[in-house]
This record gives structure tokens, sequence and C-alpha cells, in this order.
């Protein structure tokens, strides 16, 4: 568990001094006006696997724009794109590369060629999404059309079993409406939605897959303090393997993860 002290300023989150010690903390972007953000983590995770301990460390890199085409009193529906997608792993000293910003190739030897390959369509194209107020991605509209693009010719995988079946299951994964949800959630998904005043708390809960380990992710928020248009939050992550979570299944692909988050 690591504590964080996060200044949230008005960009694509509103503060509304409603009293003197109570605020309204909700998303407010601009319509139609493009917000880029950015997101680097670096993890370690040891996990065990056939009853052999295994370390992997990676750095996840993404950059993310994000529009808002139209709102409603409940939601706004956004254009996402994943501009960048990268993700560098180590893995008991056997190093891989993911980066959609390469064209990869569906036909290579390499997972990694795959993956970047799959990354790099995905980067290409438009997700479109609702979004509540405070953050949450509740449905990714277009998720059949984008996955079905993104995935026209898995068939031509030249992998030999069991590996080819495990990316083609990770590839398709990697572009579910779950999944991008959770990415996008990543930048977007901290606020309650709602006014709160100095000193309460609002807890997020969210699953995440991260070296191929489904892990429950419970963020608590406590509003500090207010200073003009900042807040002043500390944040507290708690984060442990999901119950009844499936055994991991990579049949040695190189496997493509959400990043938990920094906790």
């Amino acid at each position: 568990m690591k504590r964080h002290l996060l200044s949230v300023t008005a960009l694509l989150f509103t503060i509304a001094l409603t009293a003197q010690q109570s605020v309204l903390l909700k998303m407010n972007p601009e319509k139609n006006k493009p917000y880029r953000l950015k997101s680097v983590t670096e993890q370690t995770v040891t996990q065990t696997v056939s009853g052999n301990p295994q370390t992997v460390e990676s750095k996840v890199i993404y950059t993310l724009s994000l529009k808002v085409l139209d709102m409603t009193p409940d939601f706004m529906v956004a254009e996402v794109h994943f501009d960048t997608i990268i993700t560098n792993t180590n893995t008991m000293g056997k190093m891989s590369s993911i980066n959609s910003t390469v064209e990869g190739d569906i036909k290579s030897s390499e997972t990694s060629d795959i993956m970047s390959c799959i990354m790099n369509r995905l980067s290409k194209n438009a997700v479109f999404t609702k979004i509540d107020y405070a953050g949450k991605p509740v449905e990714i509209v277009n998720a059949k059309m984008l996955s079905d693009m993104v995935l026209k010719d898995t068939a031509s995988v030249t992998l030999t079993e069991p590996l080819a079946s495990a990316i083609k299951a990770q590839a398709a994964a990697a572009v579910s409406g779950n999944n991008l949800k959770t990415m996008i959630g990543g930048f977007t998904w901290h606020l309650p939605g709602k006014e709160v005043r100095v000193g309460e708390k609002w807890t997020i809960s969210d699953q995440v897959n991260s070296g191929g380990m489904l892990l429950a992710v419970s963020t608590t928020y406590r509003l500090d303090g207010i200073n003009g248009n900042n807040a002043g939050l500390t944040v507290e992550s708690v984060i442990r393997a999901a119950e009844n979570a499936p055994p991991i299944k990579s049949a040695g692909a190189v496997c493509y993860c959400c990043p938990a988050p920094d906790a």
C-alpha cells in the first residue's frame, strides 16, 4: 500500500465550491475539445507458475486522446484514441516489447510482433464510449465493430499449438469491451461525481489483468482540503488477487495486460 497526495485541477474535472468546506467533484470537459493524457507505469509482479516462482518486470506507457461529442444528464459520449500503447517486459531475463507505433506482423513467429500488430490496429481506430460524470466508462458503443476490425485475420497466425490459441485469446481479451473500459477508466475514473465535504471519503473498486493475473483493486480517496481551484486528495489503494480468479493460461505467450494502478 502506498499513499499519495494528488492535486486535481479544473481540466477534465470541475471543482465547484458550493460551501466553505464542500465541493462538487465531477468530470466537466468542454464539448468537442480534445484532451491528451499520458500514463507511465512501472511494476514488478512475482507469482508462482506451475510451482515455480516467476518475476515479471514491466514498463507500460499509454497516451490517450479524448473528445466529448455529446452530453446527457446521465453520461457523456466520448471519442477516444489510444495514440500510443507500449509495453516493455522482462520475464526472468527474457525481454519483449509490444509497441503500437510499429505495424508488427500477424504472421510473425514472435508473439510480441503479433500483439504489436493488434495494438497498432487499435491505435488507428476510434473507441466510442459512454462515460458517467464520475469518469466511469459504462459502455463501449462500437465494441463489436472495433473487435471485428482489429481481429479480422487472426486465422493467419502461423504459430503452432497451443501457442496459437493462446495468442488469439490474448488478442481478443486485449480489445474486449471490458478491457477497453478498464484502460480508459484508468485515466478518467477517480472522482465521486457528486458534492463531498472536506474529510469525506469515497471508494472505487475495479478488477484489472496484470501479468495474466486477475487483481481486485480497491482505491479509497479522501478530500483533505480546498485551495482555490485545487482539491488536495489522499489516495490509498489495496490490491489483492481476485476471489475465484481463473488460473493463468499463457502457453508461453507474452502477456499483454492493463497495468495495475501505482499502489
